[in-house]
C-alpha cells in the first residue's frame, strides 16, 4: 500500500509539473547517409531490445491512376524473397531469433518493422536492406498474393456496411486528390494488378533517398551509423525519384451529402467530415487547436457532444469527434452521432448541429480544456515507455513532411494552445460548404 501511495504521489507530481517537464527529453540523434537515407536513432537502454522501422515516402496516394492498391500489394510482396532470402524466410528468421515483424501501408507511407533482441540488430538490418533492392518476384507470386489482398478486401470492406459507407463517403470528400481512393484499392483495379505494376512502384519509390530508417531501443548512435553505412550505404540513390506532387482538390463550393443503404445495417448513424488543414512543419499551431477541439467535442463521456446528446437530451447512444493532422495534404475533421431508439437520422443530425451552434456561441470551458491538456501531458510521458510507439511517431511525422524538431515541439505547442485559438480553428473548419454528410441506414420499408 505504501508503494502504491508513493507511485500515486509521484504521478500527481509529474502531471502537475510545468508543461515542458520531460516531454521533449527523448534521446534522439539523426543523420543522413551519402545516398540520401535519413536515419533517426532513439535511445532507450532499459531493456536489451531494439526496433528497426524502415519507412518509405510512398503510400496509396502516390499510386498512378488505374493501379489502386499497388502500394499495399507491394507491401505483401516484399515478404516473398530476394536473391539470398527465400520466400517466407525473412519472418521465420526473425521469429527464430525471438523477434516479431510486420508491415503496414497508409496514404502517405509504407513501413516495415522488426522488434528483436539488441544483439540481433545487424541481422534484421542486413535482411531489410537486402529487400530494399533485391526483391525477386514471378507470376506465381503475383497470382497468389493478389488473391490474398482481394480476400483481405472481402473481409475488411465488402463484409462491412460501415466500411463500404466510409469508402464511398471518402470518395465524395476528395473528388480529385488520391485520398479519395481506398488504401487497399478499388476491387476492379486490384483484380488487374500485375507483375509490371508491382515492379514499377518498387523501382520508382523503394530507394534510400526516399526512405527513413528509425532505430529505437538499446542502441547507441555510433553503432547504428556503422551498421547503416555497412548495409544501406552501398545501395545507390534513385536519381530519377519523382517530385512528390499530388493532384489537389478544386475549391469545394457546396455541401455534399450521401445516403448509403444496406440491408445488413443494424445501427444507423450520421457521419460528417469537414476539410481541414494538416500539421505543417514549423506551423503546427492550427493542428494543435484542432487536436484539442476534437477532444473537447467528442473525446469521451465528459465531452460537449456526449454531455448534451447522450446524457441531457438522450438523443444519442454514441457520439464522437476526431481529427488526424498526420497527413501530407489536407485532412478532415470528423463528427458522428448514433441516434437513440426512436430518434431519426434527421433528428439526430439536427441535434448535433444545434450543439455545434451553441458551442460556437459559448466557447471553450476553461476547466475542461485544462483537464484535456493534463491528459495529453500524461499520455506524452507514458508514451516514452514504448520505444516502438516513439519510432512510429517519428517515422509517421517524417514521411509526411515534419522534422524531428517538429515532433519534439508538438507537446509544448499543445500545452500552449489557447481557447481563442481553438475557437478560431473551429469557426474556420465548421464550414458546411467544405463538408460531406452521410447517413448509413437499412433500406426503408415501403408499404
Amino acid at each position: 500500500m505504501r508503494h502504491c501511495l508513493a507511485c500515486l504521489t509521484l504521478a500527481l507530481s509529474i502531471l502537475s509539473a510545468p508543461a515542458t517537464f520531460a516531454l521533449t527529453d527523448d534521446k534522439v540523434t539523426s543523420f543522413a547517409l551519402e545516398n540520401g537515407l535519413e536515419v533517426v536513432v532513439i535511445e532507450d537502454h532499459r531493456a536489451p531490445v531494439v526496433t528497426q522501422m524502415l519507412w518509405y515516402r510512398a503510400g496509396s496516394a502516390d499510386e498512378k491512376p488505374g493501379v489502386s492498391g499497388v502500394a499495399h500489394f507491394l507491401e505483401h510482396l516484399l515478404f516473398k524473397g530476394t536473391n539470398t532470402v527465400a520466400p517466407g524466410e525473412f519472418s521465420s528468421t526473425v521469429a527464430r531469433n525471438g523477434g516479431s515483424d510486420n508491415a503496414f501501408t497508409s496514404y502517405d507511407y509504407t513501413a516495415y518493422f522488426q522488434r528483436i533482441a539488441a544483439d540481433r540488430l545487424e541481422l534484421v538490418m542486413r535482411m531489410e536492406s537486402d529487400r530494399m533492392t533485391n526483391l525477386q518476384l514471378d507470376e506465381s507470386d503475383i497470382a497468389t498474393e493478389r488473391d490474398v489482398i482481394i480476400e483481405e478486401r472481402n473481409q475488411r470492406v465488402e463484409n462491412s456496411p460501415s466500411a463500404l459507407f466510409r469508402e464511398q463517403k471518402n470518395a465524395m470528400q476528395y473528388l480529385n486528390h488520391r485520398y479519395g481512393v481506398p488504401i487497399i484499392g478499388w476491387r476492379h483495379e486490384m483484380e488487374a494488378l500485375d507483375l509490371d505494376a508491382a515492379l514499377d512502384f518498387y523501382g520508382e519509390y523503394y530507394a534510400p533517398n526516399n526512405a527513413i530508417l528509425i532505430i529505437a531501443g538499446d542502441v547507441v548512435p555510433e553503432t547504428a551509423r556503422e551498421l547503416a553505412e555497412t548495409y544501406y550505404g552501398p545501395i545507390p540513390a534513385n536519381a530519377n525519384l519523382p517530385e512528390r506532387i499530388r493532384p489537389q482538390e478544386p475549391p469545394q463550393m457546396a455541401e455534399r451529402r450521401i445516403t448509403f443503404q444496406d440491408a445488413r445495417v443494424s445501427q444507423p448513424y450520421v457521419s460528417r467530415s469537414y476539410l481541414a488543414p494538416e500539421r505543417d512543419s514549423g506551423a503546427q499551431d492550427k493542428a494543435a487547436a484542432l487536436t484539442l477541439l476534437a477532444d473537447i467535442l467528442g473525446g469521451g463521456q465528459t465531452s460537449v457532444l456526449a454531455e448534451n446528446l447522450q446524457f441531457e437530451s438522450q438523443t444519442a447512444v454514441q457520439v464522437g469527434a476526431s481529427y488526424s493532422g498526420s497527413s501530407l495534404d489536407d485532412t478532415t475533421f470528423d463528427l458522428y452521432i448514433v441516434p437513440a431508439a426512436g430518434v431519426t437520422l434527421e433528428q439526430a443530425e439536427t441535434a448535433m448541429d444545434d450543439v455545434l451552434t451553441t458551442f460556437l456561441e459559448t466557447g471553450v470551458d476553461a476547466a475542461q480544456l485544462e483537464r484535456i491538456k493534463m491528459q495529453f501531458r500524461a499520455s506524452e510521458i507514458y508514451a516514452r515507455d514504448d520505444v516502438g510507439g516513439l519510432a512510429n511517431r517519428y517515422g509517421q511525422a517524417l514521411t509526411q513532411g515534419l522534422t524531428v524538431a517538429d515532433v519534439q515541439a508538438w507537446p509544448d505547442i499543445l500545452q500552449a494552445t489557447t481557447a481563442d485559438q481553438i475557437m478560431q480553428a473551429a469557426r474556420e473548419v465548421f464550414d458546411r460548404t467544405q463538408s460531406v454528410t452521410g447517413w448509413l441506414m437499412a433500406p426503408e420499408v415501403t408499404q
